[in-house]
């Protein structure tokens, strides 16, 4: 015998599952990307600037301390960067597309400064998440540095994404928040 709440149940099961389906199809395309370039709230907006990126997280990565705070980041005792991670469909926007945006943004010939932003966490820095985005970070780095568009070799550093940390809440969409137009290229 079905009752009228097992029915229920059974519809409200049938829809997360549904819904479960469906968010996994959308998200199958969205990839993450994670780049410090200087002060995170510049790079952020830069990046929300663009079409295809989804979602757009401040925090911290390239360190050695957990769930580090942006005061004890700011001492450069813990190693990490300033770093934005990016969500992206990869259907509309590539990751090589994304890495011109960073080579844009900021001065990737500077080692730990962004214009009077200095220090280890200032750092310009790809973080990747796999072997085809490392070949492609180190393919643009030398094809720029080939190119000739920079006076000084670009220092950016090519490392595997380890743990990422939000930063805290005030950090996050911080030129929006404020009504400031950002750093869009």
């Amino acid at each position: 015998m079905i009752t009228r709440n097992s029915t229920l149940y059974n519809f409200s099961l049938f829809s997360i599952s549904l819904f479960s389906i469906v968010m996994a199809q959308e998200s199958k395309d969205h990839n993450n990307a994670f780049f410090a370039a200087g002060c995170f709230w510049g790079v952020e907006s830069t990046f929300q600037s663009l079409e295809g990126v989804v979602s757009t997280t401040v925090g911290y990565t390239g360190g050695n301390a957990k769930n580090p705070s942006y005061e004890v980041v700011c001492t450069g005792i813990t190693g990490h960067a300033e770093a934005v991670k990016v969500v992206y469909d990869a259907n509309v926007i590539s990751y090589e597309n994304l890495l011109n945006t960073f080579f844009e943004l900021h001065d990737p010939t500077t080692p730990n400064r962004q214009g009077p932003d200095i220090g280890t966490q200032y750092r310009s820095a790809i973080f990747y998440g796999n072997d085809n985005e490392k070949k492609l970070a180190e393919k643009i780095i030398n094809a720029v540095n080939e190119s000739g568009k920079f006076r000084t070799k670009i220092v950016t550093e090519v490392e595997p994404v380890n743990d990422f940390y939000d930063a805290e809440d005030y950090h996050q969409d911080y030129y929006k928040k404020r009504g400031i137009n950002g750093c869009a290229i």
